[in-house]
């Protein structure tokens, strides 16, 4: 079996733990921003996922990239909160879509000041041109991973 290169070995190493520190980094700031709104930085990016189009379970799992089950859980916890309900579902009569209540939709807007201060703060910070192109360059990295990396 040929060795991998060197470079690329350190290059994928580097990312993965750019990633994961940031990763970190943005759930202590959303456990941060969702707290007021009684919500956790999991619940609020489940509600959030919801909040243009109802989804079910299984699609917000794919969108977000996490299990199913985890989702499920949370999507629970939301509905049993009154900030989410379940309503059918036309393509699948088993699978119900996830929908924000009113009040799940109020906790979500609760949100919304400190979310802007922390948008404005960052993009302050790296510029709109850096900021955008951070965003193109985890886009790029995430799409090259769901085409080579290891499928479930």
């Amino acid at each position: 079996m040929a060795r991998p290169d060197l470079r690329s070995a350190e290059l994928l190493t580097g990312t993965a733990l750019a990633v994961f520190r940031l990763n970190g980094q943005f759930l202590s700031v959303s456990e941060e921003l969702a707290r007021p709104a009684g919500l956790t930085a999991a619940r609020w990016q489940v509600l959030g996922s919801v909040t243009d189009t109802p989804k079910a379970v299984s699609a917000i799992a794919r969108d977000l990239g996490s299990a199913r089950q985890s989702v499920q859980r949370i999507a629970d916890v939301l509905v049993e909160q009154g900030l989410a309900e379940y309503l059918p579902n036309p393509a699948h009569s088993r699978a119900k879509l996830l929908s924000p209540t009113g009040e799940g939709i109020a906790a979500l807007r609760r949100i919304d000041p400190a979310h802007g201060r922390l948008a404005e703060a960052l993009v302050a910070e790296l510029g709109e041109e850096g900021a955008a192109d951070a965003l193109a360059s985890l886009r790029l990295l995430s799409e090259a991973l769901d085409r080579i990396g290891p499928r479930d």
